[in-house]
């Protein structure tokens, strides 16, 4: 959920508890099929397919069904589907950036479903580059700040992945983020393991340049159904937008997650 606010990120960890625990799983799944199609079924010779099988164990994800993913991607099972990525962009209320990225075998389904999520709840579909330009890809680390019976610093994780060479720690609520050249995630990851701290999570990911600020709750609302509704689709992988909460949005908000 990287280039959300820490409000949509506590609120979307909360929903994988309720229904959409199936579709998180099902999106996992075909990461792992994907990353497995791409650069072979042997995790210790496929960083990529590393983190994904981490990523769904993390969020409980049955062994069975990741063996299985990783087998359909890597040839052994038939039934695999020929995925592509695709990118999608939109603006929300405010003049939010949404960054929409698909994994899916049928373009059609998916642009349809984007288009209907976004155009539904208040948002617009923009021209391709003009949403994608305002964020850059990176190497995106979570670490809980929470380990064990102590907490980890910023000073702490940075010392461990100095040398793996992070470009700034990000203080997210609950974790920290670390942020580095694509090319550098799994070497930081390492540095993360290899220092005794676990890790939420490793990908890379869209980061934005800049952030649009929201002062309005009903702007703030709007947007996150638009986010619901584009999660909703089997065919979104991720969604990326570039919203600020003033605190008393994000108060306002959390009150009424309560």
């Amino acid at each position: 959920m990287s280039g959300h606010s820490k409000w949509a990120t506590t609120k979307h960890k909360k929903a994988v508890i309720d229904a959409k625990r199936g579709k998180m799983f099902a999106k996992l799944i075909k990461n792992i099929e994907v990353a497995a199609r791409v650069g072979g079924g042997d995790p210790s010779g496929n960083p990529t397919l590393y983190d994904a099988i981490q990523k769904a164990k993390k969020t409980s994800v049955p062994n069975d069904n990741i063996d299985r993913a990783v087998k359909r991607g890597a040839g052994a099972d038939q039934g695999g589907a020929n995925y592509e990525t695709i990118m999608y962009e939109a603006y929300g209320p405010g003049g939010v950036a949404i960054l929409i990225e698909c994994l899916t075998d049928n373009r059609n389904r998916a642009v349809s479903d984007v288009r209907v999520a976004v155009t539904r709840n208040g948002g617009t579909m923009a021209d391709s580059g003009s949403v994608q330009r305002l964020f850059s890809r990176k190497g995106v680390v979570a670490v809980g700040k929470k380990q064990g019976s102590g907490e980890v610093s910023e000073d702490d994780l940075l010392e461990a992945t100095l040398e793996a060479g992070p470009e700034e720690i990000s203080d997210e609520g609950d974790t920290w983020e670390i942020i580095s050249d694509p090319s550098d995630t799994v070497a930081v990851r390492k540095a993360v393991e290899a220092a005794g701290f676990d890790y939420d999570s490793a990908e890379v990911s869209f980061v934005p340049s800049f952030t649009q600020e929201i002062a309005d709750v009903d702007q703030a609302s709007k947007l996150f159904r638009i986010v619901d509704a584009l999660e909703d689709s089997d065919d979104v992988q991720n969604v990326f937008s570039n919203e600020s909460l003033t605190p008393d949005v994000e108060a306002a908000l959390d009150s009424d997650e309560d």
